[in-house]
């Protein structure tokens, strides 16, 4: 399949790439994608209180930081006249989506101006996005094509097109990035992309409606969510296999392993009609839920930062993001954000 290229103005882009390399950036920053906004909001991880609200392109569904903290990577369905009048991923139940119909896009705000600075066209339905810890590149799921498009972040445009799995949603590396693991929704597999060769390597069966993967900061463990079977699947990176499944909440989406990887976050989204709201959390030396915090309906995203001092949990059914205290193990604070909070990334 041949890579989509975007073309832009080379003043505006010109414009963009100078603002972005000669800025510095704030940190200290939670992003969080609104789906049923068309914006990501921006938030003060240490006072917790909402800074801005940035206008992206049609129904953002994922946002990723790059490793230097200096731009948000956000996945939409392009701007408003290219975008489908269709609910790509609100309410998600039992892991479907409906498909669009157009090409999506990646969209990069700059952190220390909240402006959007490059627009790069990929596949139909992007889903997530992942930056690479030398941020030369950036890797989106493209669930209407089955493939995996990988961004060169300095030529702002598609350098390779990687099929994968039936419906790919969530995506991360491993901590040596070597690998990017995919969580391919519709067809009950994890795919393997090296990212050397940039190709798909193998796939490995983890069970109904897999959502979103991840890994340990150890990288002994990988882990993906079963969104249809209301639990979590562990697979081992060598064998490349899952090796043991423990149950958590209802329709489990995201999840987010602790810096010390001595524990593993699960975001119980639930449907509209029967919404979850907990966050499960698992102790990964025995493999057991040692507490359940209830958050929000329709706990969604979650990620935890450097520290591993706090999670932040998007409520996708009451428009909130939660704070959640690692150490008391309890909501300290909520959040008001956009309409749909679904995707969320934390400054480094």
């Amino acid at each position: 399949m041949i890579a989509r290229k975007h073309r832009w103005p080379l003043t505006v882009m010109q414009v963009g790439l100078l603002a972005w390399s000669g800025a510095a950036w704030a940190a200290g920053k939670v992003y969080v994608a609104n789906e049923g906004a068309d914006t990501v909001s921006v938030l003060d991880a240490a006072s917790f209180k909402a800074l801005a609200s940035v206008r992206v392109g049609r129904m953002p569904h994922n946002v990723q930081v790059s490793p230097d903290g200096k731009v948000a990577w956000v996945t939409n369905n392009g701007e408003a006249d290219q975008a489908v009048n269709a609910s790509a991923h609100q309410g998600m139940a039992k892991g479907e989506h409906t498909a669009m119909a157009k090409a999506g896009a990646v969209w990069a705000i700059d952190t220390s101006s909240n402006a959007v600075i490059v627009k790069v066209t990929v596949g139909t339905h992007p889903a997530h996005v992942v930056v690479s810890s030398d941020g030369r590149f950036a890797y989106v799921t493209n669930g209407g094509d089955n493939t995996v498009s990988v961004i060169d972040t300095s030529a702002q445009r598609v350098v390779a097109t990687i099929p994968s799995g039936r419906f790919p949603h969530g995506i991360r590396l491993s901590p040596d990035g070597k690998q990017a693991y995919v969580a391919n929704l519709k067809g009950g597999t994890v795919s393997v992309i090296d990212t050397a060769s940039q190709k798909e390597v193998a796939q490995i069966p983890a069970g109904k409606g897999p959502a979103q993967v991840g890994f340990t900061a150890n990288g002994h463990l990988a882990f993906v969510s079963l969104s249809e079977e209301n639990a979590v699947a562990f697979i081992d990176p060598v064998a490349r296999k899952v090796i043991r499944k423990v149950a958590v909440g209802m329709v489990p989406i995201q999840l987010y392993a602790t810096p010390d990887s001595r524990a593993l976050l699960v975001a119980n989204q639930g449907t509209r009609k029967r919404p979850d709201r907990t966050i499960s959390m698992i102790d990964l030396e025995n493999f057991s839920v040692t507490k359940t915090v209830v958050t929000g309906a329709g706990a969604h995203g979650v990620v935890v930062d450097r520290d591993g001092r706090y999670a932040y949990v998007t409520n996708t059914y009451v428009n909130t993001v939660s704070v959640l205290d690692l150490k008391k193990r309890k909501v300290v604070a909520s959040i008001r954000v956009g309409k749909g909070p679904n995707g969320i990334s934390v400054t480094p």
